[in-house]
């Protein structure tokens, strides 16, 4: 049984009322792999709360599956510069066999550059491999949000900080620790995908779905490619 752990941002751990990314990759790897052949694990299970700021909603959509496993290591507000010290006890306390990253934005838009953030992802990397050796990661590039389209120097840090996250998972990918760099979501548009120019609506969680799945496929043989007709749900 492969083990997956969700380790993300904002746009990983979701607020109340929402399905999450996490819930369609979740439907997905239950078509692929079969309801028993793998588990969700992770050691937070809330949601962002918005009008507390707090990570203690519960509530995912209405119709959101109340088999689906909450666990994850994602936060609102949290970057490589705050997981690189936190993964490798969260795989001591919940192993995982498969790592799905989504991580960067805030880190750029708030905490260091792009140099810096990866820095962070090397550190990640190693302190993941410490708790478990054979690890594999899938890394998700930044995808520029709204502040993008009118701050120019954080555009420009984010183009450079997916180069330094290519480069990083070329240099540190092995046989034994295999890391994959998932493409952005084809045809991903903040205006369409995003309810506020940077969290997902439901077709933009399809789509980041969709872009971790189809790299596990392509390139490993995990799974399947993504359902495209899923990606034309608007907002179910």
């Amino acid at each position: 049984m492969l083990r997956f752990m969700f380790v993300g941002d904002s746009m990983t751990i979701g607020s109340a009322g929402e399905h999450t990314w996490r819930h369609r990759m979740w439907q997905h790897l239950r078509a692929a792999l079969g309801p028993g052949g793998f588990a969700v694990v992770g050691p937070r299970t809330a949601l962002h709360d918005k009008a507390t700021g707090e990570p203690v909603a519960h509530d995912h959509h209405p119709a959101a599956s109340p088999d689906f496993p909450r666990n994850h290591l994602a936060g609102w507000g949290e970057g490589w510069l705050h997981m690189a010290p936190r993964i490798g006890g969260a795989l001591t306390r919940d192993p995982a066999d498969v790592l799905l990253v989504s991580l960067g934005l805030i880190d750029l838009g708030f905490y260091t550059n792009a140099e810096q953030t990866a820095d962070n992802v090397r550190a990640f990397v190693t302190a993941a491999r410490s708790a478990n050796p054979h690890v594999r990661m899938v890394l998700l590039p930044v995808i520029p949000n709204i502040r993008a389209t009118s701050d120019a120097p954080f555009a420009a840090e984010v183009t450079r900080f997916n180069e330094l996250l290519a480069k990083a998972v070329a240099d540190l990918d092995t046989p034994r620790s295999p890391l994959l760099l998932a493409s952005r979501p084809p045809a991903y548009d903040i205006h369409a995908d995003t309810y506020d120019g940077t969290h997902p609506n439901a077709s933009g969680e399809h789509k980041l779905a969709a872009a971790f799945a189809d790299a596990m496929s392509q390139a490993w043989g995990i799974g399947a490619s993504y359902d495209a007709g899923q990606l034309v749900t608007p907002t179910a």
